[in-house]
């Protein structure tokens, strides 16, 4: 199926969650690989990811963000989804999630360098939320690339445990 990118990278198009995309939900939050690090069990239960979906689409409506799906330019497969949620006082947090076949190949950093960009200068946001499970290794490397600076460990009520938590300003990359 053909999707409108609403935001593009070299290798990356950016889409909108919408009703009819739940085998695409499915195929993401699905995958244990995907969803070890996001929920206390590990897994998503098909109605956690129906769940998931209606929450993104309903950020959408509600406030013109979402963690939207990413796809490959080239052979238009989703990678995962990369972007934006609200979080706490005005703020938005920036997460990404990728299918296992997409991952150590440089998507995380380039999705999320996009969404960076889109809500410093598109949504002028002045800064951005950022926080990982503490076993997910991978995801502090790629906060840490991007620029992110530790703030302190929260409670993530879906995981049961104390999230490292990051910030990143507005501005911070270019002094």
């Amino acid at each position: 199926m053909e999707r409108d990118f609403f935001l593009t990278t070299k290798r990356i198009g950016f889409s909108e969650w919408k009703r009819e995309d739940i085998k695409l939900a499915e195929l993401l939050w699905g995958d244990p690989d995907v969803t070890k690090f996001i929920c206390t069990s590990g897994r998503f239960s098909t109605q956690d990811i129906v769940n998931r979906l209606d929450i993104e689409i309903k950020n959408r409506a509600e406030y013109h963000v979402q963690y939207w799906p990413i796809f490959e330019l080239t052979s238009n497969e989703l990678i995962g989804c990369c972007g934006l949620r609200p979080y706490k006082e005005g703020k938005y947090e920036i997460g990404f999630h990728l299918r296992p076949k997409f991952w150590r190949q440089g998507y995380a950093i380039e999705a999320a360098q996009a969404v960076i960009n889109y809500a410093f200068s598109v949504l002028k946001i002045e800064g951005l939320f950022a926080g990982h499970n503490p076993n997910n290794t991978a995801s502090s490397k790629v906060l840490h690339r991007l620029g992110f600076q530790y703030i302190c460990d929260e409670f993530y009520e879906p995981t049961g445990l104390y999230h490292p938590s990051y910030e990143l300003k507005n501005g911070a990359l270019s002094k």
